[in-house]
């Protein structure tokens, strides 16, 4: 890309983050404010749009488009450029799924999650009295799941890339051997992480230093660069099999994890058909199980659809009781029914049937909350993470991609792979450890999520796309744990329901319900004092919480340009021509 091009792109993200500055104050604001006349819109782009987590990997994407790649083509460079820019949660060492929407209106899903290794067991967690052992599931070797980020990303390259492989790893590669200038977010990150890379690490990881990271410091991957050479060179053998694969396996053999270099060459991504339902005249795709996400965001929207959501107001206390009350009935179902589809019969058809979903409802008062305690999974007849990270992409010709993509909690197990420069997973916690024993966002699961060699572990990544009249209308994501179905849910509707731009949208404050513990969890500034005063006279147990979950998001607007939403919670960004 030429010198000019260069310079146009990076004004466009300075000029982002200008933009950002009204949702910053927006999501500080009363509730009045957020849902009031007020049409501050995002960063606009008339052709291609990636908004990302990361400036610097949002700038990858747009340059690769300007290049005359495509969307699949930009969320592959996307990818890589996150595992470097984004440490936290970026990742090669992880896993993910993809929606995409192509421009002739073709759907699917790509589910590269992580696997069980094949020396996993059902109580692999557990002591010998049968008790889950904590940290055991999220700290450390044992904590990782077998990697799937490179085979996904070879995957789509091969079904939907158009330019060649190693011009989409080649920025990464860039990015890590010049070093990434790290924001306050970041710099704290890296300090506060410390203490647990040194104590879940048998050397000494690079993200440690022995004064603290400052922001405008500038973070060097010189052995992840090596690494994403091997990608870039042999592709899925570059990770796969030989030194990079002999490094990731040394460090298993080394602090007792069990990933075996079998484990490595069986894994394998899988495309699966999107999650589709509607909402009114809209048409919603998502991802299909393992993913709980999909299913539980449909369930949610057919559940609220009946009510004048729209009538009742942003936040007001009746929108809010209506929808956690759906939350608190889709979360207990998604902890009874759902799990690895090729492990365990999962009944999606018979979840979001409208009929059942009604009559989940019909238990329902709002004269007062529906006790936790007394809501159980929906009777079927059936056979039996907080650190993610999303971007949404757009390109000239209207192909879309929706990926989430994950380490699980904030930089995974902490675990570097010596030699090899980059964090590995702990989604091994997504399991359930133990049937009715919480995770380490409190979420509870059944045996449909019981731990099994190279089974993938439940999830609530929601990477999804709307549809309005046959064309593409959103593209949306979340990182966030048991928040994300919730977070993806509520900016939707703020939306289609109370007509806010797509960057108020994402930056309006939140609340959350997942059924166990039965709590309201809020944002301080998501309810106004006499919506906190009424839903606490009505029995729910109101608990705030700091900010979270990070939207990522793109909106059609009715002239065909392109807005973002960036969430203000991070250091989001969005680039594009």
């Amino acid at each position: 890309m030429g010198l000019r091009a260069t310079k146009a792109a990076t004004l466009q993200v300075w000029l982002l983050l200008i933009t950002l500055l009204p949702g910053l104050l927006s999501s500080c604001a009363t509730n009045t404010q957020i849902a009031g006349n007020s049409k501050a819109r995002g960063y606009t782009a008339e052709k291609a749009m990636v908004v990302s987590a990361h400036p610097e990997a949002s700038r990858v994407g747009m340059q690769i488009m300007e290049q005359g790649g495509n969307a699949y083509d930009a969320a592959v460079a996307t990818q890589f450029a996150l595992a470097v820019a984004l440490p936290v949660a970026g990742n090669i060492g992880g896993g993910g799924f993809m929606v995409y929407r192509s421009a002739s209106g073709q759907t699917g899903a790509l589910d590269y999650r992580e696997t069980a290794p094949v020396a996993a067991s059902e109580t692999m967690y557990q002591d010998s009295a049968g008790n889950v052992v904590d940290g055991l599931s999220t700290d450390g070797h044992l904590a990782v799941g077998v990697p799937g980020s490179v085979d996904g990303m070879v995957k789509l390259h091969q079904k939907l890339g158009s330019l060649p492989w190693a011009a989409l790893v080649q920025p990464a590669i860039d990015l890590a051997r010049n070093g990434v200038v790290l924001t306050q977010k970041e710099a704290d990150g890296l300090n506060s992480s410390r203490e647990a890379f040194i104590s879940n690490n048998k050397h000494m990881p690079y993200l440690v230093r022995s004064r603290p990271w400052q922001p405008g410091d500038t973070l060097r991957h010189p052995d992840l660069a090596r690494t994403l050479e091997r990608i870039r060179d042999k592709g899925r053998e570059g990770f796969y099999a030989g030194e990079t694969a002999d490094l990731l396996v040394k460090e298993m053999k080394r602090g007792g994890g069990i990933i075996s270099t079998q484990d490595l060459a069986d894994y394998t991504s899988v495309w699966r058909q999107a999650v589709e339902g509607t909402y009114k005249d809209y048409k919603v795709i998502s991802m299909p199980p393992p993913s709980s996400g999909g299913i539980a965001l449909l369930q949610l929207l057919t559940m609220v659809e009946p009510y004048n959501l729209h009538k009742y107001g942003w936040q007001s206390a009746e929108a809010v009781q209506v929808m956690t009350e759906a939350e608190r009935r889709v979360y207990a179902d998604r902890a009874q029914y759902l799990g690895d589809p090729d492990f365990v019969q999962v009944p999606a058809q018979q979840l979001l049937d409208k009929d059942y979903l009604k009559a989940r409802m019909r238990t329902m008062s709002l004269a007062q909350a529906t006790p936790s305690e007394v809501v159980k999974a929906g009777e079927l007849q059936v056979h039996e993470s907080d650190q993610t990270t999303h971007f949404s992409i757009v390109d000239p010709a209207g192909n879309a991609v929706s990926i989430t993509t994950t380490l699980n909690g904030a930089y995974g197990s902490k675990v570097v792979v010596e030699g090899a420069g980059f964090l590995l997973n702990n989604e091994m916690d997504d399991f359930s450890a133990k049937p009715g024993v919480p995770n380490m966002f409190g979420l509870v699961g059944g045996k449909a999520n019981a731990i099994q060699p190279h089974k993938r572990m439940l999830s609530s990544m929601t990477p999804t796309i709307l549809e309005k009249n046959g064309k593409l209308y959103m593209v949306v994501g979340t990182p966030g744990g048991s928040t994300i179905i919730t977070s993806v849910f509520q900016t939707v509707l703020n939306v289609l329901e109370h007509d806010m731009t797509m960057q108020q949208a994402v930056a309006a404050p939140r609340f959350h319900h997942q059924w166990l513990p039965d709590e309201l969890q809020h944002e301080q500034t998501a309810l106004a004092a006499e919506v906190r005063a009424t839903l606490t006279s009505k029995g729910y147990k109101l608990e705030p919480r700091g900010r979270y979950g990070r939207v990522d998001a793109i909106l059609v607007l009715p002239d065909g340009t392109l807005e973002a939403g960036a969430d203000p919670r991070g250091d989001d960004a969005a680039a594009g021509f």
